[in-house]
């Protein structure tokens, strides 16, 4: 049964105490990268809130703990599915919340806590729309995954598996990752690899036989300064040097030395070359040996100016008196893949907030309860909503 767009924007307000109780939830229950034991304490609460409203579920074994896919039966096409990607992970380390819990401000609006917008407010979000969604009579119009991987703040090492597998045969994926300042869509995203130099050299003593070491931490070096001149100069590519490690002692020549990079790229043609300069270096000095590793990679997602994905999402906030736009992130997330691939994808569909990774954090209710809204609209296509004439 469908109804106006201001009912389901009222009964989404119905839904607040809700959406707090949840996010308290999630946020005080840590789950740092890498962590199985916390990251399954929340994926087992996600499971049991996805499934209370009609989630089919499985839990996918990882290597720091269990993925979490939903399947959502549609009511309408069977000729592909409509994708969404989320993550369970947070950067913050455990006991955070014993300094910074979750909290709803005085504005009564704003809240505050590891991870709230980055991006446990997101997975409330997609159990409001799907708990609007069932309150219209109807069910999703077509049929609807959701893919919660426990490692994307890593660079998604093994989750990104599971995108690529469920991605297959999707005609829309919505990335349910933080919007733009603002509260734009994400429609594009620079690409990013994380590279691993290692260098083996020849050990020797400094002092009495240096002519019989091969220094690997010099050769190192020497690599790092030749290529930031072998890589695209920004803003085509971005080189960021993040760690380097090496020798033993001062009197030792060091016998080796790694270093781990930051690549980000703003196309194909720039990742192609900036890629091809760190993966194919050649040793400057005899008996030294080069070897890279690519510890995560994802690659540069153009956009497209006309994303039909994005132009529906538009159309429908419209309809619910919102106003959204899009843009670029410079950030790389697992939604580069899909875009990169040319299915129709649109991220950002978070609340609105903004100091992600940082002591800041936070995030509107007022904002995840209208995306919770602008989701279902969209997920339940015409049999959900029927759009009020005045409003479009």
């Amino acid at each position: 049964m469908a109804e106006s767009m201001d009912e389901l924007l009222a009964r989404a307000a119905l839904l607040r105490d809700q959406a707090l109780r949840r996010l308290e939830t999630l946020v005080n229950a840590e789950s740092p990268s890498g962590d199985a034991g916390r990251i399954d304490v929340v994926t087992r609460e996600l499971e049991a809130a996805y499934t209370a409203v009609g989630a089919r579920t499985e839990r996918v074994p990882g290597a720091d703990g269990d993925h979490l896919v939903c399947h959502w039966a549609g009511g309408g096409p069977d000729d592909g599915h409509i994708l969404m990607i989320g993550h369970s992970d947070t950067v913050f380390p455990a006991g955070t919340t014993a300094e910074r819990p979750f909290r709803l401000e005085p504005d009564g609006d704003t809240v505050t806590g590891p991870g709230v917008f980055d991006m446990k407010g997101s997975l409330v979000e997609v159990e409001l729309a799907m708990r609007l969604l069932a309150g219209t009579g109807s069910r999703p119009f077509r049929p609807v995954r959701l893919v919660v991987v426990n490692d994307e703040e890593i660079g998604s090492p093994d989750g990104r598996r599971l995108v690529a597998r469920h991605a297959e045969g999707a005609v829309a994926v919505l990335g349910l990752e933080a919007p733009l300042p603002g509260g734009a869509l994400k429609t594009g995203r620079r690409g990013v690899a994380r590279i691993r130099i290692d260098v083996e050299g020849v050990s020797a003593h400094a002092g009495l036989d240096p002519g019989l070491g091969v220094p690997a931490i010099d050769e190192l070096v020497d690599q790092l300064r030749a290529l930031r001149t072998a890589v695209p100069a920004p803003p085509a590519a971005e080189l960021n040097v993040g760690t380097i490690q090496g020798g033993t002692r001062a009197n030792v020549v060091s016998g080796h030395a790694r270093a781990e990079l930051g690549l980000r790229f703003a196309d194909q043609e720039a990742e192609d070359a900036a890629l091809a300069a760190v993966e194919s270096l050649v040793p400057f000095r005899d008996g030294a040996r080069i070897s890279t590793t690519r510890v995560s990679y994802r690659p540069a997602w153009a956009a497209d100016p006309a994303n039909p994905l994005a132009a529906d999402l538009i159309r429908l906030a419209g309809a619910l008196g919102l106003e959204l736009t899009t843009g670029t992130s410079g950030g790389a997330g697992d939604t580069n893949h899909t875009g990169a691939a040319g299915i129709p994808t649109a991220d950002g569909l978070g609340p609105e907030g903004g100091g992600a990774h940082s002591a800041a954090e936070h995030a509107s209710v007022r904002s995840l309860l209208h995306r919770a809204a602008l989701l279902a609209a969209y997920l339940g296509g015409p049999a959900a909503v029927a759009e009020d004439k005045e409003n479009t």
